[in-house]
């Protein structure tokens, strides 16, 4: 399904809507400004008076009127193996190589054994298989393990946790994400 990036009237990105609540924030008067060439067309009813159908055509990106979003408010996305081998770019932290998802595991740096948490600063991508460098680090740290990391996790920013949500998104949704993703991200790379 096309998604509708939702942002504050200053710009701020919200969320994914669906067509038919941009459509409600367009027909409502609330959207102040818009982006890209429309990617939705909603047909309505037909005029009685002139026998043709209503349409809207539905930007990629609308901005709507009240309240601007605070970065304050905003809470880290939930982690998600999917959303980690995407931040992690299906690298694995260990011996550096790219590998389908399925190939990989959510390593745990600081072992669950000893108090390590499921969170963003905890968890790495490491491949997976029989000789993969998650068996090979086992319950130990990758000091303890001899095995440093090849990068550093992190938290993602809103605009990557929007790219990083698992929708298909256009190039005018990505590009205006992209431009709020901090040079430390994996996604540049």
């Amino acid at each position: 399904m096309t998604s509708i990036l939702e942002l504050d009237a200053a710009g701020t990105p919200n969320r994914w809507i669906s067509p038919k609540q941009a459509a409600q924030h367009i027909v409502s008067g609330s959207v102040s400004w818009s982006v890209g060439e429309p990617r939705v067309t909603l047909r309505g009813g037909v005029n009685a008076a002139t026998g043709r159908q209503s349409l809207l055509a539905i930007p990629p990106i609308i901005a709507v009127d009240g309240v601007p979003f605070s970065s304050k408010s905003f809470h880290a996305p939930t982690v998600t193996r999917d959303a980690l081998f995407e931040r992690d770019r299906c690298q694995c932290a260990y011996c550096g190589e790219i590998f389908k998802p399925e190939d990989l595991s959510a390593d745990h740096i600081q072992p669950v054994s000893r108090g390590g948490p499921w969170s963003w600063m905890n968890l790495v991508a490491a491949c997976s298989g029989a000789n993969g460098c998650n068996g090979r680090k086992g319950n130990r740290t990758p000091e303890e393990a001899g095995m440093p990391l090849l990068y550093l996790p992190y938290v993602p920013s809103r605009h990557e946790h929007l790219i990083l949500s698992g929708r298909r998104i256009c190039a005018d949704q990505h590009a205006f994400l992209m431009s709020g993703v901090p040079r430390h991200s994996r996604l540049w790379s």
